[in-house]
């Protein structure tokens, strides 16, 4: 089972399918319901009340909602190009890299861009 299958079952089949309390993400099923203004609230209920067992939030999430199809692209974090000329010019990690980059300038940053650039298209 993938947490797919669950949001799914959530939204809009209503079929219990849990089969072991593990599988079930309790994270990335409030997640995927944060995304609509007619789940967000019961989404952070589920985060207000973390400590319930898988089975009991699931339970809460499959008879609460309402059926219906909810599809929604996932945000994802976008990475900067600074961070990654640092990186590559400094050899250094993502977190490192994002505490380095307020300490250089515009013109430091522009001529590690200059010096990084392998050509071709952008």
């Amino acid at each position: 089972m993938n947490p797919f299958d669950y949001v799914t079952s959530i939204n809009y089949s209503k079929k219990d399918v849990m089969e072991d309390e593990k599988t079930y993400n309790s994270f990335m099923g409030n997640r995927s319901l944060s995304y609509f203004s007619d789940t967000v609230v019961l989404a952070n209920e589920m985060n207000r009340y973390h400590h319930l067992d898988n089975r009991l939030q699931y339970q809460f999430l499959i008879n609460i909602v309402r059926k219906r199809k909810r599809f929604s692209k996932w945000l994802k974090p976008e990475i900067q190009n600074d961070v990654d000329v640092v990186k590559e010019y400094y050899g250094y990690s993502n977190e490192k890299a994002s505490q380095v980059l307020p300490l250089l300038s515009p013109q430091q940053i522009e001529i590690i861009r200059n010096k990084v650039n392998k050509g071709g298209r952008k």
